[in-house]
């Protein structure tokens, strides 16, 4: 079996305040196998956003890796051994900047930022595949307007009009699907989302999800799609990750994790979502606040918001252990969370 695509081992990233460490990312372990797609998903402030940008080395400057190693493989079309390994915190210059958009790409979340709004749709494609070589020769700028064109009409936009257009010009969700085709220019083997689909109307959404379910059949990246939409999550990705207060406490196969969660926050996670058959009065969210990442609370980081905290989970974190082939929780109380989740859905 061929070995992951990225592997990241005890990751931690902190940023500077005045008050002191925000401790963003605590000692994060994953893997993205080979065209597989992981989803972080938790509450706005849990670290998700950090973990992709650090995955990209983009972070600002008050934050700082202090920990960990996130190694990247590449793979030739057809085999099942790397061509090449590469550890991403040792890169510098024009390694790392050759890693960025060729290995590994991100969409982020607002389109409308990460445009140029002075630059028309054609010029970000020239300007991305000359800062990295790609298709360069006499040909350069046939070669480019095909390769770019098919791309937008993979996701499903008229290259003819969107070529010419400034950002602007577009709706969200067309600049949008531009972001994920200039993603996709150069062929990367990993694509980080960070949100793609906030702020954007339902049958946007839908119509962007069903983009990157095509352009992933077609193309077999591999892909991390960061988000909150536990609905967005279960439709597009095959593992799902939970992330609070900077780390990982539950992580499974998608139909596991949604079927039979075992940690109590990404229980209270699904309960605070409506269904089609559920009613108002069904919906539970989780009590309290996000936890002061300067100042995080002494044993399980959700003790204070958990409804089965007990003394040991005030003054003990619990490490992630599998429960289940494939299923990893981080409580000390998974057994009693089970049981109270089959409670609630015998009432609702």
């Amino acid at each position: 079996m061929a070995e992951p695509t990225l592997s990241v081992r005890d990751l931690s990233i902190v940023y500077q305040a005045r008050r002191g460490q925000v401790q963003a990312v605590r000692n994060i372990s994953f893997d993205v196998e080979r065209g597989e797609a992981v989803a972080l998903i938790g509450e706005s402030g849990s670290g998700k956003t950090t973990v992709g940008l650090g995955l990209m080395r983009l972070l600002p400057a008050t934050a700082n890796i202090i920990g960990g190693s996130i190694v990247y493989r590449r793979y030739k079309n057809g085999s099942n051994s790397a061509s090449r390994e590469t550890e991403v915190l040792a890169l510098k210059g024009d390694n790392l900047r050759q890693f960025r958009w060729r290995e590994c790409a991100m969409v982020f979340q607002s389109a409308l930022n990460a445009l140029n709004p002075v630059l028309r749709i054609s010029e970000h494609f020239a300007d991305t595949a000359k800062a990295h070589g790609y298709l360069s020769g006499y040909r350069q700028g046939t070669a480019l307007r095909e390769r770019s064109w098919q791309l937008l009409s993979m996701v499903r936009l008229d290259p003819e009009r969107v070529w010419r257009s400034f950002p602007h010009e577009l709706s969200g969700g067309m600049r949008q699907r531009v972001l994920i085709a200039l993603a996709l220019l150069l062929e990367p083997q990993l694509l980080i989302l960070d949100e793609p689909t906030t702020a954007l109307d339902i049958l946007t959404q839908r119509n962007i999800m069903d983009v990157l379910k095509e352009l992933r059949d077609k193309l077999g990246f591999s892909m991390l799609f960061i988000s909150h939409d536990l609905a967005l999550a279960a439709e597009l990705a095959d593992r799902v990750a939970t992330v609070y207060a900077g780390k990982i406490i539950e992580v499974g196969d998608v139909r596991t994790i949604f079927r039979r969660p075992y940690h109590p926050y990404t229980i209270g996670l699904i309960k605070a979502v409506p269904t089609l058959t559920s009613d108002k009065s069904s919906l539970v969210s989780v009590p309290g606040s996000p936890p002061d990442l300067i100042q995080l609370p002494t044993g399980c980081k959700f003790h204070p918001r958990c409804p089965l905290a007990d003394e040991r989970s005030q003054q003990e974190e619990p490490a992630l252990i599998e429960v289940e082939p494939g299923h990893h929780v981080a409580c000390w109380h998974w057994t009693h969370a089970r049981e109270a989740l089959k409670a609630y859905r015998a009432e609702t």
